[in-house]
């Protein structure tokens, strides 16, 4: 039995989502949270999850998104943003079941002050839901982890009230992620802010539940944004463990994970933090930075590799004067951008293979 046998190809939502979740605790994997800033980037996530036979989450950041709808569009009131969101959307719903594997489509951090565009997508699963009986996007993350703990919970409970009724899942972050990613910047954030206690989890756990199971949680255990050198962040992924433990006895329930857990922060993350992670019931760990340096490698490599002839539309300057070959099979966008899928692709195969995610379907 695997995934395919209770999920199908494609876009996945509500409760189809739940049993993937449930199925990778119970099966100890985790499935990677691709951020993807185009159309190139999310073909490349992909084709790896088709070669190597696994779910895929594939995510929208405010800023990949706005790249998405492309740069000369003004993004006041976020309007890029959700216009790259939604486009990104219809991109991934479009060719998702022909590379045969379920994917989970998910927007990342939004602070408070990029409601907005939140508000946007939400629109839009509203009218597809209406159309389709189902939400546009699987889920959707809310990040008010920089505002007090109580406006944090009061407002996600608000918007998850909104989320419920199209079973559209909803991820929150209690605690910081440090570092800094697409403009969110936590590098000056107090080091206590990046644990968090599971009495605040269990906040979280309390407001939500009753609405719907429909929500995960990011909760912080020392992650950061960003790679950085050894010894500069000190994971503790057993608050994890107690977590799921605490929630379990003080909800009074028989669940090992009673927490659907989200691990940020993964790229530079040693394989042993992943693995203790995923054990405690994470279902989900975000990698960017790896992935945009992997896409970067295959480019770079190819434009240094063939310099001579992408200085100029015919010939080889190594050669001199005498080569009148055209270049145009080298500075062809689809060769040089496919580099860089390339090298993405294997990125997205070692976060899989990190996270237990292997021939699960």
């Amino acid at each position: 039995m695997g995934v395919l046998d209770i999920v199908s190809a494609g876009v996945i939502t509500g409760d189809s989502v739940k049993k993937l979740f449930d199925y990778a605790q119970e099966h100890k994997f985790a499935i990677p949270a691709i951020n993807c800033t185009s159309s190139s980037t999310v073909n490349a996530a992909l084709e790896a999850a088709r070669d190597q036979k696994t779910p895929l989450i594939i995510q929208f950041s405010n800023g990949g998104a706005a790249f998405y709808a492309g740069k000369g569009i003004d993004n006041k009131n976020q309007q890029a943003s959700i216009l790259g969101s939604i486009a990104g959307a219809y991109h991934v719903r479009a060719v998702a079941k022909h590379y045969g594997v379920p994917v989970v489509l998910h927007s990342d951090h939004c602070a408070r002050e990029l409601l907005p565009w939140l508000d946007g997508m939400l629109a839009a699963d509203e009218a597809y839901f209406k159309e389709h009986g189902e939400p546009l996007f699987s889920s959707h993350m809310i990040d008010l982890s920089a505002d007090p703990k109580e406006e944090n919970i009061r407002i996600t409970k608000e918007y998850f009230e909104r989320c419920a009724p199209m079973k559209l899942w909803l991820e929150m972050e209690i605690g910081i992620t440090g570092g800094e990613e697409d403009g969110v910047n936590n590098e000056s954030a107090d080091k206590d802010m990046l644990y968090t206690p599971s009495e605040d989890v269990y906040e979280v756990y309390q407001a939500l539940a009753p609405i719907a199971p429909y929500f995960s949680i990011a909760a912080a255990f020392g992650n950061v944004h960003g790679v950085y050198k050894p010894g500069n962040v000190v994971l503790r992924p057993e608050l994890l463990e107690q977590h799921q433990q605490y929630v379990r006895k003080h909800a009074e329930l028989d669940s090992k994970f009673p927490l659907y857990l989200v691990f940020h922060g993964g790229s530079g993350s040693t394989k042993e933090e992943i693995s203790t992670a995923v054990g405690y019931g994470v279902v989900k760990m975000n990698v960017d930075t790896d992935t945009q340096f992997a896409y970067l490698a295959g480019v770079r490599d190819f434009v240094l590799e063939h310099k001579d002839r992408l200085l100029q539309q015919v010939g080889d300057l190594s050669k001199g004067e005498n080569d009148d070959t055209p270049n145009k099979k080298y500075y062809d966008p689809r060769n040089w951008i496919r580099h860089g899928e390339k090298t993405m692709y294997k990125r997205v195969q070692e976060a899989n293979s990190d996270l237990g995610n292997v021939n699960t379907l």
